[in-house]
Order: C-alpha cells, then sequence, then structure tokens
C-alpha cells in the first residue's frame, strides 16, 4: 500500500496502544498459567507480531479465548506440548527468542518457522548452549528445528546483544529442576526489557532474585494465575508525541506514569534535541531510533552513539533512514555504533519514500510527511505493531490519501 501525506498539523487528542512488549510476556505467562484473564492486549490495535504469538501458544497446546481487548489463556504444559509441531514466527522476533527455551523443555521435535529476514537476525545465544548441552539445533533461511532438554545451571549471556535471549531463558529456567544463575556479562544494554520481564514474572508468581546483573532463579516454579492489564505503549506513543515538536497540539493519553519501560525517555529526548543538547545514547532504547532520527531531521540534527543493533531489526534502520533522510534533503552519516544527522532544511521529496518493510521507519517518515508532504511505499508495515497509526492519525486532523 502507498500512503500520500500531505502538510499538516495534528491535533487532538489520543491512546496510545498497548504495549506489544508486554502483551508478548502478558500472553506467555498467561499461557503457562492454569487460567489467566489478560485485558488491553489487543482491542483495535490488534498487530501482527502480537497475532504471531497467540497463534504459537495455542499450535502449542494452550487453550485461549479472545473477546475484543480481553484474552483467556491457560493450561499449556511446555513439557508435553502438541506433538508435530510447526509454530510459524513470521517476523516476530520476540515469538521466536521467547518461545525457543519453552521449546527446550520437552525433548521434541519443534520446528520454528518465519520469514528469512527473521533468521538473519541473531541466534547465536541460544545455538552456543544447545551446542553445550547437546540439542539438536538445525537453523536454515526460514526455519529453525530444535530437539532436546534444557538443563538448570549456570548461564552466562553477553549484555550486549539483544535482551530478549535474557527473557527467553527466564520463562523457562524457573520450571527446571534445580537452581539456575544467569549472569550477564559486559555493558547491560536494553536492561529496561528485563525490568519488563521480572515485572511480568512476578505478577504471574514467578520469583527470581536480582543482585545487579546477576539473577538467581530457583526451579520447580510454577506460574500462577493472574489478572493482568497491559499498559498502553512508550514506544507507540513517541510517534504521536512527536507531532507536538512539529507545531501540533495532541494530547496522548494512557501513558502509565510509573511504567518500566525504557521507551519512556522520548519525551525527555525530544525536549533535548530541541533545546541544544545534541548526543543521546539509545542503547536502552533501540526502537526511539527511527523517530529520535526524525525529530532530530527536523529540529536541526543532533548525534546518537549506541545505534550498533539498529542493523538487525526489522531492517537494518540506521541505513534505512540515512537513505530516506537524503530523499528529505538531510545528510545522515551512519558509523559503526553512532548515526549523525546532519543540520538541513528538510524540503518535500521529489521520489517516493520507501518504508523497508519496516513499521517503525514507515510511521518515522509519516511524521516528518506532515511538514513537507510526500509519499510513502510499503505503508502496510505499521500491521506489525500498530494497525489503526493511519487512522488515528487522520482523527488527529492529519490529511492523507491511501492508494
Amino acid at each position: 500500500m502507498n500512503l500520500k501525506i500531505f502538510p499538516s498539523k495534528a491535533n487532538g487528542e489520543i491512546y496510545a496502544p498497548p504495549s506489544k512488549s508486554l502483551s508478548h510476556r502478558a500472553l506467555i505467562c498467561g499461557a503457562l498459567s492454569s487460567e489467566s484473564k489478560l485485558t488491553n492486549v489487543y482491542g483495535s490495535h490488534r498487530s501482527v507480531d502480537v497475532g504471531t504469538t497467540l497463534n504459537c501458544l495455542m499450535h502449542l497446546g494452550a487453550d485461549i479465548c479472545v473477546h475484543g481487548e480481553r484474552v483467556t489463556i491457560g493450561n499449556f504444559n511446555p513439557f508435553n506440548p502438541n506433538t508435530d509441531i510447526t509454530l510459524d514466527c513470521n517476523e516476530s522476533g520476540s515469538t521466536l527468542r521467547f518461545l525457543i527455551p519453552l521449546c527446550l523443555l520437552c525433548n521434541k521435535k519443534i520446528t520454528l518457522t518465519g520469514a528469512p529476514r527473521l533468521f538473519e537476525r541473531p541466534l547465536t545465544v541460544y545455538e552456543d548452549i544447545c551446542r553445550e548441552q547437546g540439542i539438536m539445533f538445525e537453523k536454515n533461511e526460514n526455519s529453525l528445528t530444535l530437539c532436546g532438554k534444557l538443563k538448570s545451571g549456570s548461564y552466562r549471556v553477553r549484555g550486549d546483544i539483544s535482551s530478549q535471549f535474557i527473557t527467553g531463558l527466564l520463562f523457562a529456567l524457573p520450571l527446571l529442576d534445580g537452581i539456575s544463575i544467569l549472569e550477564i556479562t559486559g555493558k547491560f544494554e536494553s536492561a529496561s526489557y528485563v525490568d519488563l520481564t521480572l515485572q511480568t514474572l512476578s505478577a504471574f508468581g514467578i520469583k527470581i532474585t536480582r543482585n545487579a546483573n546477576r539473577f538467581v532463579i530457583l526451579g520447580n516454579q510454577k506460574y500462577k494465575n493472574s489478572q493482568f492489564a497491559v499498559e498502553s505503549d512508550c514506544s507507540n506513543a513517541a510517534f504521536l508525541e512527536a507531532f507536538n515538536y512539529l507545531g501540533g497540539n495532541v494530547r496522548v493519553m494512557g501513558i502509565n506514569p510509573n511504567t518500566l519501560q525504557g521507551d519512556r525517555v522520548y519525551k525527555d529526548i525530544f525536549k533535548a534535541i530541541g533545546n541544544g543538547n545534541n548526543e543521546f545514547d539509545l542503547s536502552d532504547c533501540p526502537d526511539l531510533a527511527p523517530i529520535l532520527f526524525a525529530v532530530a531531521a527536523a529540529k536541526g540534527g543532533a548525534k546518537f552513539v549506541g545505534t550498533a543493533r539498529l542493523k538487525i531489526k526489522e531492517s537494518d534502520r540506521a541505513s534505512a533512514m540515512q537513505s530516506e533522510l537524503a530523499k528529505l534533503g538531510v545528510p545522515v552519516t551512519v558509523g559503526e555504533n553512532e548515526v549523525i544527522i546532519g543540520k538541513a532544511e528538510l524540503k518535500a521529496p521529489r521520489e517516493i519514500l520507501c518504508g523497508h518493510n519496516d513499521h517503525r521507519i514507515v510511521m518515522s517518515l509519516a511524521v516528518l510527511c506532515t511538514l513537507v508532504g510526500g509519499e510513502i511505499e510499503g505503508a502496510e508495515a505499521v500491521s506489525k505493531s500498530y494497525p489503526n497509526f493511519f487512522d488515528d492519525i487522520e482523527k488527529l486532523q492529519i490529511k492523507l490519501e491511501k492508494k
């Protein structure tokens, strides 16, 4: 789908959609209980990624009933899942990385499939664990086949890779016999996502002791039933809030002021970009990078560090934004672990902008196009996390045309 956006100012009130990160976590914890009731999971903001996790849990044997934004879920026994299983993870890194350790509890063959781009993203943490424990780990361009039994014990994971590996282990290790120790080595990036995991696990009765970067996980724990309300999403709220720094007047509602979401820093960074502070570390909030690059392009430029992991997202996000911002007249320099947005006047693009099959790239470009106009191809990528994005900004008086 191509989407044309005309210069217009956003105005009005809008609720931020549910958190995709928390939805994944709550669904998995709920599935491991006997019956939990979750709210604000879907609503009108149903995302492809969250639907992918639900579908995989159903194929693993969970009982699931969906009523709008409410989900009743439970009875997934990871030690005895359905047999002859193939799980389609689509393009969802969270689904794949969160479920792999749980698939290693049953000593049965399970195949996880997905888009080739998904399997280009690193899985080395799990591959190393499987090799050390004699577990089958066969990966090709669009699938991964596992067979073996994960053991409790000591685990060491580098802190400068995706926190999704840490979360996946934290879901599974409490269910094993014996005590496990999980130690994070080096700089602990995206630590806030692990904080969300611990918060969610606690809500479902799982106890994990943390001392700095060391986690002690008692075995033989059971997931308890919970009534869990998913918070609104800071990372998606950032796209809506960005309008306020580009001349709009939008009240974004629904964000928990005490949230542990690392992306809660978006307001502080937006304000600083326009006030002379021009260097920001994104190592704990990499999902904010595209919209921060967009706002910086409109507000005189900025330097961002901690950007190395942007290469392994749905697209190579630094390079993708470099390519598209160039069409808008803004130079971007991409280094190994830094991105510099140059100071330049934003211009209307003379060619169609590319969404790079990445929801966050599409939404960031859409925000910028409200200043100078423009057309984006591949706009349907927003369905991954925020399917109603264009409907919502249209309600905020943004003029657009779907092609």
